[in-house]
Order: C-alpha cells, then sequence, then structure tokens
C-alpha cells in the first residue's frame, strides 16, 4: 500500500506538500476503508485551482520512467513550478508491504529526465544514481549479475534496468523490491470529464463498448445502468468491424453512445474501469462524479468500497459524501494553501460517529 507522498517544485506546488495515507484514526466504523494501516478509500476536497488534479498528475509521474504503461505527456507541460525556486522537481513515495517498508526518493528536470533516484527498503539504502554525474550503485542481492557498462550514461531510471534486467536472489528485501515495482505497474488514474484519459495500468487506447464487450458483461452493465435510472435493454453488435453496444427500443436498435446522455456515457467509462480495477494497486479518479446525481455519486463510492485491496482516492466538489455513514473523518481530505490533511487533523474536537460532517464542513469547523 502506499503509505506516504510528497512532491516539491512540481506545477503549482511551489513548496513541498505531504500527502499522508498512514494518519489512521482507532474508529470503530466503516473499518473497510483502513487496511494495513493505510487509508485504503479516501474522498479529497478543495477549491477550484487548489491542486486537487496537479497532486493526481505528481502521484502518477512514477509511471513515465517506471513503466510502459499508458500516459498522457502534454498533462505535464510546465513541469517545474514557475517561481523558478528550484531546477529539480523532487517525489518521495513511501510504501507498506508484507517484508516491509520501501522509500523511493527521486528528483527530474522535465517528465522524461532523471536528475537522481534513490530506493531505501527497510532503511537500507539499496539503489542510488546521480544522472548528472553519472555514478551510482545498487546493492540488492543478485544485481551484481548485471553488465554496468551497458547503464553507463544512459539516462533510464536504474530502478527499471535493475527490475528489467538483474536476477534477484529470493530474499525479503527483494521481495519488498518487487512488490514495489507490481504495485507501480498497477497503478491507474483515469478522468470522468470530458477530456478523458488514463494514465498507467494497461497500455493502448480501448474503446468503453469494446472493453465493456470483451469483458463479457454487457448484462452486469445493463443491471449497473437500471440500479442507477438508466433502463436500457442492451445488447452487443459488430459494427464495420468494431464490437458495440446497442439499445433496443422494440424493433429498433440504436448505437448506446448515440443515444445516451453525458452522465450515461460517465456511467459507461466508469463501468469500463470498475470492472478491471480488481486488478489495480491504486487508483485516482479526478473530479469522478463530475455529470452525477448525488444519490449516484454515493452508489458509486459504496461500489469502491467493495475492491477490498486495492487502494483508491477521488476527488470531489459533493459535501453530500461527506458523512460517517459512507467512509469516516481520517479518510475525507481536505486540501488547501499547499497543504492536504483528513479532517480528523482540522479540529480539536473529538470526531464520533454521530457528527454531521458536512454541516461542520460548511460552518466553517475545519481548518488545514
Amino acid at each position: 500500500m502506499l503509505k506516504k507522498f510528497s512532491v516539491d517544485n512540481f506545477k503549482g506546488f511551489a513548496n513541498k506538500i505531504v500527502f499522508d495515507l498512514g494518519n489512521t484514526n482507532n474508529y470503530g466504523f466503516n473499518a473497510e476503508a483502513v487496511q494495513d494501516d493505510c487509508i485504503s478509500k479516501g474522498i479529497i476536497y478543495g477549491i477550484n485551482g487548489c491542486g486537487k488534479s496537479n497532486l493526481g498528475l505528481a502521484l502518477f509521474d512514477i509511471i513515465f520512467h517506471l513503466t510502459d504503461k499508458n500516459r498522457i505527456e502534454n498533462n505535464y507541460d510546465l513541469y517545474l513550478n514557475l517561481t523558478g525556486r528550484k531546477s529539480i522537481a523532487e517525489f518521495e513515495y513511501e510504501f507498506s508491504f508484507d517484508k516491509g517498508t520501501l522509500i523511493y526518493r527521486y528528483g527530474k528536470n522535465n517528465v522524461n529526465s532523471l536528475a537522481y533516484e534513490k530506493v531505501l527498503i527497510n532503511d537500507r539504502e539499496v539503489i542510488y544514481y546521480d544522472f548528472n554525474k553519472n555514478e551510482g550503485y545498487t546493492a540488492l542481492e543478485g544485481s551484481d549479475t548485471l553488465n554496468s557498462n551497458i547503464v553507463s550514461n544512459s539516462p533510464i531510471s536504474r530502478v527499471k534496468y535493475v527490475s528489467n534486467n538483474a536476477i534477484l536472489s529470493d530474499n525479503d528485501e527483494n521481495e519488498v523490491f518487487n512488490n514495489f515495482i507490481d504495485f507501480v505497474n498497477h497503478m491507474l488514474l483515469f478522468y470522468s470529464l470530458d477530456t478523458r484519459g488514463y494514465e498507467g495500468f494497461q497500455s493502448g487506447a480501448q474503446g468503453i463498448a469494446e472493453g465493456i464487450v470483451d469483458s463479457g458483461r454487457i448484462k452486469e452493465f445493463e443491471a449497473f445502468l437500471k440500479k442507477n435510472g438508466v433502463d436500457y435493454k442492451l445488447k452487443e453488435k459488430v459494427v464495420d468491424g468494431i464490437k458495440s453496444i446497442y439499445c433496443s427500443f422494440g424493433k429498433k436498435e440504436v448505437d448506446f453512445f448515440k443515444v445516451a446522455s453525458t452522465g450515461t456515457r460517465s456511467l459507461a467509462l466508469f463501468f469500463y474501469w470498475y470492472v478491471r480495477m480488481s486488478n489495480a494497486s491504486f487508483v485516482f479518479i479526478d473530479e469522478f462524479d463530475a455529470f452525477y446525481h448525488y444519490e449516484l455519486s454515493e452508489s458509486v463510492v459504496n461500489l469502491l468500497k467493495k475492491h477490498l485491496g486495492v487502494q483508491i482516492i477521488v476527488t470531489t466538489h459533493n459535501t453530500d459524501l461527506m458523512t460517517n455513514d459512507l467512509l469516516r473523518p481520517d479518510c475525507y481530505y481536505l486540501m488547501q494553501d499547499n497543504k492536504i490533511k483528513p479532517i480528523s487533523e482540522c479540529t480539536e474536537k473529538e470526531l464520533r460517529k454521530a457528527h454531521n460532517l458536512q454541516k461542520m464542513y460548511k460552518a466553517g469547523a475545519f481548518n488545514v
């Protein structure tokens, strides 16, 4: 699980911002929202422009140099903070796995150019490389199988190179390292707004209809829509060699995406990813309910809660979701002035299940 993340000098973050997912409380309700002492399901609130979307981009910067998964490179224009205070952006991830913790630190000049990277496992530094000086080392057992001449003066991530090429020994330290690589390879970010796209998790583009058809879950999609107030009779159809979803209206059939509203198309996008999320490690959905009615938003969060073992973070402006019936105070985050904290840390009150969190929030009871 991702336990803590920080970033400095990236886009709108002029100063270091820390997103602590290991800051949990001993609440006796909605325990499924916490796993291995890390927040497993969380919701981020903040005014427009506070940095919610940039936090998601910062979290997923890691996939550019450690994976070959999908990325949206133009999202990373204006990479460094415009104050010009520092020449690189710096990132730090802290992960918790069965056999220990792993901290990964790196700096970048831009999205494709590493300045340095460092890996610590259980407080032991096992990989370090300075790309400006072209020097460093790897101390993982089995990494001596690498040909160091291949990587000298190369811009490739040393962490990725070790993962792809070393024959690592079977021990606890290397298991933690492999867990880390697997986690990063299964991270997923997607948007439900009109600027739809995704980063991480898989490669290439696939149509939403094609993806739902290939999953063999059209009837489940039909039931999902009906439960959320959209009653369509759906069927698979191949049109010009492309797998499509059609709606039946008596004797007439029409392409689903030609009759679906914006909100219904957004639901289709969510369902496309929802059926794949069980294979994800970490999911970030920006403005997940931009086109949803508040009851639908709650229904979707309840669905996400069923994906046990997957960390899922969403951003929203919908305060109707800020309730102890859905999650708990350490799962609701407020973002403001280059800070992000759970509401449990934003008040001196001892928050309990009976508290009306939304009412308190609107009354200004929480200060980041």
